[in-house]
C-alpha cells in the first residue's frame, strides 16, 4: 500500500548494490533470488535456503521500504513505509491480517503519518478495522470543480488528526456489516500563497475561511471480500461501502454526510498467464450539508493517496466524485522479481453544491514492479503517469496502488 507520492528513490534499491561492493556476482544464482529480501540476504552471505526455509513458515511478513524522494507537494522528503501480512495459520481459507504505515519528513518541515489496520479475529467473523493519520501539511489546492487550471494553485498550510475506528461482524460468507466513530480534526488552517489581498477571492476563501474544524460522527460500514490476498491480489473482487453522517452533538461543527463507495476486480488474463488485469471504482459523495473545505473529495485523498496518478494531489475538488482506474499487471522475469504495469484512470467533478458532473479528467502510464517479500506478495510499485494541462510525474508506492 502506499504511500506517498515520490519522485526519486534511493535507499531501498541502491541498497543490494552498496552491499556489493566486495561481491563476485559470477556465483549467484540470479533466477534463485526471487525478491530484494533474498538479494540483501545472499549478499549479508546468510544460508539462502534456510532463511527462505524460515520466511516461509512464518506467520508474519514483513515489507520495509526506506527511501529519499522528491514532489512539488513535499520537495525533498525522507521516509520510511512498512507493511506486515499476519497468517493465522499457514495454507488455510484464513483472511491474513494487514498493518501498514509510513512516516515521511520533508524539506517544507512536513510530517506526514498514517497508519492502517485490518484485523482478523474469530476465525474471520470479526474484522477491527483503523484509520490513522496525523499532518503537518502545506498542500496545494487548485479551486473547485473541473474547470480549474493550475495556474489556479492556493497553498494552505494546516494540521491534521484523522482517528477512524470500526468493527464489523461477518453475516454472510465474506460479507461484513458493522460500524464505528470517525473523527477529522484540522487547525491551524491558513491560505498562505496567493498572499493576502490578491484583489480576487480564491475558491478556499470564497468557501470557507474558518481556521480549524472539527468533524464527529458514526461510521456505518460493509465490506465485501474474496481476494486471495489484500496486498497484492491475484483472483477475486472487494467492495466497500462506508456511509459517515457527521452530527453537532457528537462534536462536530456542523451537521453533514459524505458516502464512500468503491469496488475492486482482480482477473487473470490471459487465463493461463501470471498477468492481471486489476480495475478500480472509487466514488466519493457528499449527501447533505456542507463539509469543511479539506474535508471536500479531491484528487489523491483517498485512503492510500493513489487515485488520480497523473496529476499532483488536490488537483481538482468539489463535493462529489467519480474515478475509474484500470491496470495491466504483467510479469516480466520467470521468477517475478520484476514486473511492469500500464495504467489508465478517469476523474470527474461536480460543480460545487450540485450533482452536473463536468467532463472526466483522464491520465495514463507506465510502471514498474520490483519484488520486496514474495510471501506476502509486496511489490516496491514505480509509476510515471500522464494527465492534461502538462500534468505528469512520478508516483511511488510500497505496494499496489489498489
Amino acid at each position: 500500500m502506499m504511500w506517498f507520492r515520490i519522485r526519486i528513490i534511493l535507499s531501498a534499491l541502491a541498497l543490494p548494490f552498496f552491499l556489493s561492493a566486495q561481491h563476485d556476482w559470477r556465483y549467484v544464482p540470479m533466477d534463485s533470488l526471487t525478491d530484494l529480501t533474498e538479494i540483501v540476504n545472499h549478499l549479508l552471505h546468510k544460508d539462502s535456503n534456510k532463511d527462505r526455509a524460515e520466511r516461509k513458515k512464518s506467520q508474519i511478513q514483513i515489507g520495509i521500504f526506506p527511501a529519499i524522494g522528491y514532489t512539488l507537494q513535499t520537495g525533498f522528503a525522507a521516509v520510511v513505509s512498512a507493511n506486515a501480512v499476519i497468517y493465522k495459520k499457514r495454507n488455510d481459507s484464513l483472511l491474513p491480517s494487514t498493518i501498514a504505515g509510513s512516516f515521511s519528513y520533508s524539506q517544507y518541515h512536513q510530517i506526514i503519518a498514517p497508519i492502517q489496520t485490518v484485523i482478523y479475529f474469530n476465525n474471520n467473523k470479526t474484522i477491527f478495522v483503523s484509520d490513522w493519520r496525523y499532518l503537518k501539511y502545506p498542500s496545494y489546492t487548485y479551486g473547485l470543480g473541473m474547470k480549474t487550471t493550475p495556474q489556479d494553485s492556493t497553498l494552505l498550510n494546516f494540521q491534521y488528526l484523522k482517528l477512524h475506528q470500526s468493527v464489523l461482524f461477518e453475516v454472510h460468507p465474506h460479507l461484513f456489516i458493522g460500524a464505528g466513530y470517525a473523527l477529522d480534526y484540522f487547525w491551524n488552517v491558513e491560505q498562505v500563497y496567493p498572499p493576502k489581498p490578491t484583489g480576487t477571492l480564491s475558491d478556499f476563501e470564497k468557501y470557507d475561511t474558518s481556521t480549524r474544524s472539527f468533524s464527529s460522527g458514526i461510521e456505518l460500514s460493509m465490506i465485501r471480500d474474496t481476494r486471495d490476498n489484500p496486498i497484492n491480489a491475484y483472483r477475486g473482487t472487494y467492495t466497500n461501502i462506508q456511509l459517515i453522517p457527521r452530527f453537532k452533538f457528537l462534536g462536530s461543527d456542523q451537521n453533514w454526510t459524505s458516502l464512500m463507495v468503491q469496488w475492486r476486480g482482480y482477473f487473470r488474463f490471459p487465463s493461463s498467464s501470471n498477468n492481471i488485469i486489476a480495475l478500480w471504482s472509487y466514488n466519493w459523495l457528499t449527501l447533505s450539508g456542507i463539509p469543511p473545505y479539506l474535508m471536500l473529495p479531491s484528487t489523491g485523498w483517498d485512503k492510500t493517496f493513489n487515485t488520480g496518478r497523473g496529476y499532483i494531489q488536490g488537483r481538482f475538488r468539489s463535493n462529489n466524485m467519480l474515478d475509474a482506474e484500470a491496470e495491466y499487471r504483467i510479469q516480466l522475469t520467470r521468477n517475478g522479481l520484476f514486473g511492469m504495469v500500464i495504467f489508465t484512470n478517469f476523474e470527474t467533478f461536480t460543480n460545487i453544491d450540485t450533482w452536473q458532473f463536468g467532463m472526466p479528467a483522464p491520465a495514463g502510464g507506465l510502471g514498474l514492479r520490483i519484488k520486496l517479500n514474495k510471501y506476502s506478495r509486496t511489490n516496491i510499485a514505480i509509476d510515471y503517469g500522464w494527465g492534461r494541462q502538462g500534468s505528469h510525474g512520478f508516483f511511488v508506492n510500497l505496494g499496489e496502488a489498489f
